[in-house]
């Protein structure tokens, strides 16, 4: 694909998107059923790079494995070579060899594993020599770390000979990622539960074989809502197939948010329908801290609908694939909107505007998250100029066919 193409809008919308399944269960999947010995893949497994790239060392087992840029499996790999027998390399991309993992390493290395940093201290690439019988035990960690470590020391918890106690100190932030994999766990027999608010549990009991088959990913779905809201085709529908109102992902809960947003969801056996309705918000407020996957699409689409917002609970959002509180600012003010940050966990927007970039072209920062939340300006600008579009394999591969199967021209 070009290093840059141009997405130019339909005038209407409407059509059936078969969304990939969720990176998140994926990725908790394919961890918990290598644990549990089963040589079956899990089912609906997503074909973005994430998954693929744990598919492929799982499956081949190398010495060294090349995670790319993968952080969810990185991080959930790691913690799955301290209970593995050998000795092995993790690395990835650059951008990856700095993005810090110490917590985890510090982390795994008080349950008794070996882990060693091979070239900077607190950064991969990691070199992980396997404990089948790591000891466990009880372990404290703020609440305020990525929820990713903490699944990553859950998972591993059912084959630890004293099993877990994790306790979480201070506001836990992203509790529905942590829901998840606990729901995951027990779903493959694990014996896991909060103890209280602030504890969890898991009793050294192994997992069962099973066969599992992966729901469609509600983050994907986002950029279809913001699409439902962003067109001025007042007959627009999309049905989105694989989609359940009870969901053990936390990012359902787009559904509830963009119904402020003039998108209301109707809900089948099936999947999900998206329609314009006549209800719409004057300012948005909403704290992301348990739901940051979603902030992107909510920050363009606020800017492109002219509702001011203030939204807090970001602060995960500058160690992601790159610092998007600042890539937001950046591609927003290439199109006239200036949104100010604070706290290094706060974007809002009162309104104010600036001169528009002529022909601006959205950088994308290898971020997957980027490219899909600002495609979708093209129904409100025309047409819109996104750098390195390929990005998005990442999670959603299929994502540029999927626009054009609407009616968008790339």
């Amino acid at each position: 694909m070009n290093n840059m193409i141009k997405v130019s809008a339909p005038q209407r919308v409407k059509g059936e998107v078969r969304l990939p399944s969720s990176k998140s269960i994926c990725n908790r999947a394919l961890i918990i059923n290598s644990l549990a010995g089963n040589d079956e893949m899990p089912q609906n497994l997503s074909d973005c790079d994430d998954t693929r790239v744990m598919v492929d060392w799982l499956t081949r087992r190398p010495d060294v494995i090349d995670i790319g840029a993968a952080g969810t499996a990185m991080r959930f790999s790691t913690a799955l070579l301290a209970v593995t027998k050998g000795t092995y390399v993790i690395t990835g991309t650059e951008r990856m060899k700095n993005r810090p993992v110490s917590v985890l390493v510090d982390a795994l290395r008080q349950l008794g594993a070996d882990v060693k940093y091979v070239e900077k201290e607190g950064y991969p690439p990691l070199s992980v020599t396997g404990n089948e019988k790591l000891p466990g035990g009880d372990i404290e960690l703020s609440g305020s770390v990525s929820s990713q470590y903490v699944s990553a020391l859950l998972m591993i918890a059912p084959v630890m000979s004293n099993g877990l106690r994790l306790v979480l100190q201070g506001n836990v932030v992203s509790r529905p990622y942590i829901d998840m994999t606990i729901s995951l766990m027990s779903e493959f027999g694990a014996e896991v539960k909060w103890e209280t608010s602030n504890s969890i549990v898991v009793r050294p009991v192994t997992y069962k074989k099973r066969q599992y088959y992966v729901e469609s990913d509600w983050s994907a779905a986002s950029y279809w809502y913001e699409m439902t809201a962003l067109t001025k085709d007042p007959d627009v529908e999309i049905t989105l197939p694989g989609l359940h109102k009870k969901s053990m992902q936390g990012d359902s809960k787009v559904a509830d948010l963009f119904g402020q947003l003039g998108v209301e969801t109707s809900y089948s056996d099936a999947g999900v329908t998206l329609r314009k309705c006549v209800r719409r918000t004057d300012k948005l407020e909403y704290d992301f801290v348990e739901i940051p996957d979603l902030a992107q699409t909510f920050v363009v689409t606020c800017c492109m609908l002219g509702i001011p917002f203030h939204f807090t609970g970001l602060q995960s959002l500058k160690i992601k694939e790159t610092d998007r509180i600042e890539a937001l600012k950046c591609e927003l003010r290439k199109l006239g909107y200036l949104i100010q940050d604070s706290n290094d966990s706060e974007l809002s927007w009162n309104g104010e505007k600036c001169d528009v970039q002529a022909a601006p072209a959205i950088d994308t920062y290898e971020d997957h998250r980027m490219a899909m939340a600002f495609a979708p300006c093209a129904l409100c600008l025309g047409e819109i100029n996104i750098n390195n579009p390929q990005v998005v394999s990442k999670s959603y591969p299929g994502y540029w066919d999927d626009l054009k199967s609407v009616g968008f021209a790339l």
